[in-house]
């Protein structure tokens, strides 16, 4: 499995179980989280805490917004240009 659909699969498991607490939901990479009702925004900031403490990086709060975070695809793209190699 490459490390993008390795990503995928544990920011999507965190999302489904932490934040929509719903873990049998499809969630598919595209589906807008914030902006489909799924997450409210305040919930990025347990998502850059997540990424932080997973990926070893803190997101900058600047890039912690609807327009770059509304799908796991955003997400999953942001850390892997962004994580530590």
């Amino acid at each position: 499995m490459s490390d993008w659909n390795a990503t995928r699969d544990t920011i999507r498991d965190f999302l489904l179980t932490k934040l929509i607490r719903n873990p049998r939901l499809k969630l598919g990479d595209t589906d807008p989280l914030i902006t489909g009702g799924l997450i409210d925004s305040f919930s990025l900031v347990e998502v850059q805490l997540f990424i932080e403490e997973k990926y070893g990086f803190r997101p900058a709060d600047i890039d912690m917004t609807v327009e770059t975070m509304d799908t796991l695809k955003q997400m999953v793209d942001y850390v892997e240009a962004n994580r530590p190699q």
